[in-house]
């Protein structure tokens, strides 16, 4: 079976049973956790944790980031809070810079991955269930419209962003640690 075909078998599942707006969220969200995924495949702890470029950033801090904004955000949803967004607004305004890229040992591929794959299946269903047009207050923060909200669909929307955003950002570092790329 091609990767074609692999790609096609997994987006159909993601989405079975579904269609419209909830099958593109969770068809979209599924291709691009799958280029992340197979862009930190078969890597070593050590090249995981390897800064190749100018960046700072590690093929295993970006997907302990992604699995953390998208863990976050869905908490927002559900409870229209995103824990630590308390200090966003201080952060900025002092002009600290938040980290949540940053490595412990406890965090391995492995278990970067296993969460990972834990918060797409809460993810996933939620979007399946949830009503889209579901709002809350955005936090403060610079980076967002004062008294905005934002809806679940808005939500999934940024997650799909964030998630396509930074597996592009990982591919630019696993090709930089040894010529591997996601596409192409």
């Amino acid at each position: 079976m091609s990767t074609a075909d692999s790609m096609t078998d997994l987006l159909t599942s993601a989405a079975a049973g579904l269609s419209g707006e909830r099958a593109t969220i969770l068809e979209t969200l599924t291709k691009h956790r799958m280029l992340l995924r197979y862009t930190v495949a078969e890597l070593s702890e050590q090249d995981a944790r390897r800064r190749p470029t100018a960046s700072a950033l590690t093929l295993a801090g970006i997907l302990k980031h992604v699995e953390g904004v998208e863990r976050g955000w869905v908490d927002f949803v559900l409870t229209g809070v995103v824990a630590g967004a308390e200090d966003w607004e201080s952060q900025a305004e002092a002009g600290d810079e938040r980290d949540d890229f940053a490595l412990d040992d406890a965090d391995t591929l492995e278990t970067l991955l296993a969460r990972y794959a834990e918060t797409a299946t809460r993810t996933d269903e939620l979007v399946r269930t949830v009503d889209l047009d579901l709002s809350h207050p955005l936090p403060p923060a610079p980076w967002f419209p004062e008294n905005g909200t934002w809806s679940a669909r808005q939500v999934f929307a940024h997650i799909i962003g964030e998630t396509a955003q930074h597996s592009g950002h990982a591919d630019i570092v696993r090709e930089s640690i040894d010529g591997h790329k996601s596409m192409g």
